[in-house]
């Protein structure tokens, strides 16, 4: 497999080279034996790249839910005392879905002619995440494959679970807002012109307000068709810019400032970023590969640049908790003081255990709560907008009823 890499080494700009071996950690260990540090590793030759958003939305048709009950299935046969290529070959009969079965024959396929289980892993990057790529390889390295399996599913479940906890807490304002947003459209295409037709034909003053109305809903009317594609132009650049690196960024830096909502994200990556990270250290990985898997488990630009100014501290000699702590407005500072009992006590897999724990408990009682701050917010706006539209309507009427 080709990689294209950028390289970084001391005293000198940064290289992009592109290298051949069979996996992404062949390349790490290639790129440290030379003396430089990967910044930035991708899978081809990087001729073409397909921007992060629209491959998310591509997808590799393997849902993450399967993922996860691939790890768990495995496990479970594992310790039964299946091979690894019977057991794949049982999940492969299981599965209906198409591209899983594909992929189970390949990995299979791939481990009869010799290949390890996390290099054939490697030959899917879309589908398999490093973090399972990395606890595969630990698993195999120490002889407990059964076990790093059984860890990596509990992490990438307890990482779904909390993503969806976070995303069900939104699901109810979003839903509020679309609903009130399109039956917004709708009066102003259906209802408002005839109201205006009625206005007219009375001859009765409009005023600012009623103005500014009658003008969107005739201007909606008379370009429908440019009205639906911008919508949908709209929307499409919304989720497009969202994902995007900039995008997020952005996200992330408002929502930070948002009460409630910034402590939420804060507990969020402080218990993905912990989780990963005790998942990789108790399987044996080591500090520094768990470190940069850790950062592309992390994804938000932010919150990821933290765990690599510690891959580069721990480099030097110093201590893992020291980036946290000089980051608290990213990570709470209770990650970095209990980060930092558990370099004293030796204990760090199982510090970094207890506050993934700690942050997920925390975040699912802050969603339960979420509704019920947001709910009155709601019903602020809403009342402000449907006041605003009603006595702009309103107003016309009461004068022509006055004048009468």
């Amino acid at each position: 497999m080709k990689f294209r890499v950028t390289i970084r080494k001391e005293g000198a700009p940064d290289a992009v080279r592109v290298l051949e071996a069979p996996s992404r950690f062949a390349i790490y260990e290639q790129v440290q034996k030379d003396g430089g540090v990967v910044v930035e590793l991708s899978e081809g030759e990087g001729r073409f790249k397909l921007p992060a958003w629209l491959s998310y939305s591509i997808g590799s048709g393997v849902k993450h839910a399967e993922i996860i009950r691939v790890a768990r299935n495995l496990s479970a046969m594992l310790a039964a005392g299946l091979s690894l290529s019977r057991a794949l070959s049982v999940i492969e009969r299981q599965s209906n879905n198409k591209h899983l079965k594909a992929i189970m024959t390949g990995l299979s396929e791939s481990i009869k002619k010799g290949s390890s289980f996390n290099e054939a892993l490697s030959a899917y990057p879309k589908v398999f995440p490093a973090l399972f790529i990395a606890m595969a390889r630990a698993g195999e390295e120490s002889g407990s494959l059964s076990d790093a399996l059984s860890v990596v599913g509990l992490q990438m479940e307890r990482s779904e679970e909390l993503a969806r906890k976070v995303r069900g807490a939104m699901i109810y304002p979003s839903i509020v807002i679309s609903a009130v947003f399109i039956v917004g459209v709708l009066m102003l295409i259906y209802v408002v012109p005839t109201l205006t037709s009625t206005f007219t034909s009375l001859g009765v003053q409009i005023p600012l307000a009623t103005r500014i109305i009658v003008g969107l809903s005739d201007f909606m009317v008379a370009h429908v068709t440019t009205v639906i594609i911008a919508l949908i132009a709209l929307v499409t650049g919304g989720v497009a810019f969202v994902r995007s690196r900039r995008g997020s960024r952005i996200v992330i830096a408002v929502a930070l400032h948002v009460p409630v909502i910034g402590e939420l994200v804060r507990e969020t990556y402080a218990a993905r970023a912990s989780r990963t990270l005790s998942s990789l250290l108790s399987s044996g990985v080591p500090v520094l590969d768990a470190l940069s898997i850790t950062k592309d488990v992390v994804r938000a630009e932010a919150f990821a640049r933290v765990v690599g100014e510690a891959e580069e501290l721990v480099k030097k000699g110093e201590l893992l908790s020291a980036s946290f702590a000089q980051h608290a407005n990213l990570y709470p500072i209770l990650m970095s003081d209990m980060l930092t009992v558990g370099e004293e006590t030796g204990k760090v897999a199982e510090m970094l255990k207890q506050i993934a724990e700690f942050y997920e408990g925390d975040v699912a009682e802050r969603t339960k709560d979420l509704s019920t701050i947001i709910e009155p917010i709601l019903m602020l706006i809403i009342g402000t907008f449907v006041g605003i539209f009603a006595v702009s309507m309103i107003a016309p009427i009461y004068s022509l009823s006055s004048a009468i």
